[in-house]
């Protein structure tokens, strides 16, 4: 069983924090520039991408910079362990500790 099974919005929140950290990949970015005439027509939201999650959220506007803040306690914490956090499993991790229901 995959993690996204009966749960298609949970990839949308990841790669929303992974843009809000600034570890968006390009492949990622284009992907979802190409699929924002379909998330308008689902979500009925106009805008970009991270506009139609963070409506579909209801999310604040300052939630990003929330998220970059973390992100950077994240990576002082592990510096000062010796290792170097993984972009992706923060993004999972704060997805699964914030919006369990993954939408």
């Amino acid at each position: 069983m995959s993690r996204y099974d009966g749960k298609p919005f949970l990839r949308l929140l990841e790669l929303y924090v992974l843009n809000s950290i600034g570890e968006l990949s390009d492949l990622d970015a284009n992907r979802l520039r190409e699929l924002e005439p379909g998330l308008r027509e689902t979500y009925g939201v106009s805008g970009s991408w991270v506009e139609i999650v963070g409506a579909v959220m209801e999310f604040k506007p300052s939630l990003p910079d929330k998220i970059r803040d973390l992100w950077f306690a994240t990576i002082a914490r592990s510096n000062a362990r010796g290792d170097a956090p993984d972009p992706e499993q923060f993004a999972c991790a704060f997805v699964d500790a914030n919006f369990a229901e993954g939408r």
